[in-house]
């Protein structure tokens, strides 16, 4: 079989399927424990689902152990381009470790990096966790373009900073049959930096979702920035990680939109 590519065009070697993996990705390292738990050896210490993984961890996604990560002896390594940085990758590949790089913005981005990943990087079967993600996204959007709500999605406070253009949480917005409020945001960034009033602000924003990641939201910590657009708490995973959490992201997700829309 020829040399496979990650999400890169990178040439990553593999001799066959994986029996030894560490994941740089918390989403990746929930779907690669879901499918072969077995396999994963190491993680890092922001990969916390599942609870009960207990594996060797390689520090953050942004300073990996590099020395540990290479004691272990993978057979592949995966990390993703906006997790994870440039250096690291070539610092654990120009000490023999095959990496595997993958890139996500969008959710079918999502569903073709994880099967090339599967097959190609780990040569292991598809699960079935996968398919059924991709039958229930598969499904057209419940609301019209005119009756779409309008959401905003902060991911930072002081100062505060939300979901902007081509981002994996905006295409899961439309997909639901949303709009990103700050779509158009494009010349501040993909996560610009805001004021709380344009946020809060009913002439462009119908709901606020507020995730508990990166910034850890809470009951406390807040709903009370927003006095004049419903708001509703959201676990940060339905709308940024691309594993086994899709296959109940978005029933999850279509309750928390109406639930913040006071309907």
């Amino acid at each position: 079989m020829s040399t496979p590519y990650d999400d890169l065009r990178a040439p990553v070697p593999v001799a066959g399927p994986a029996a030894r993996v560490v994941s740089l990705v918390p989403s990746l390292t929930e779907a690669l424990v879901a499918t072969r738990r077995e396999a994963v050896v190491g993680a890092t210490d922001w990969c916390t689902h599942p609870a009960d993984l207990d594996v060797v961890r390689v520090r953050g996604t942004k300073n990996p152990d590099v020395r540990r990560i290479v004691d272990l002896a993978p057979d592949l390594v995966v990390a993703n381009r906006e997790e994870n940085r440039e250096l690291d990758v070539r610092r654990l590949r120009e000490a023999g470790v095959p990496v595997w790089v993958t890139v996500v913005e969008t959710l079918d981005e999502a569903f073709t990096a994880m099967r090339r990943l599967l097959l190609e990087g780990l040569r292991w079967e598809v699960p079935e966790w996968l398919e059924e993600a991709e039958r229930v996204w598969a499904a057209p959007p419940t609301t019209t373009p005119s009756g779409a709500p309008r959401v905003a999605v902060p991911v930072w406070r002081d100062p505060w900073m939300v979901v902007g253009p081509g981002t994996f949480t905006g295409d899961v917005l439309a997909r639901l049959g949303c709009r990103n409020a700050f779509a158009d945001a494009g010349e501040r960034g993909r996560y610009p930096s805001v004021e709380v009033t344009e946020v809060d602000d009913p002439d462009r924003v119908d709901r606020v979702l507020l995730p508990d990641e990166p910034y850890v939201f809470t009951a406390a910590d807040g709903p009370e920035a927003f006095r004049r657009v419903p708001t509703a708490l959201v676990s940060g995973r339905l709308l940024t990680w691309y594993g086994p959490s899709l296959v109940g992201a978005r029933a999850e997700l279509e309750r928390v939109v109406t639930i913040a829309g006071g309907t």
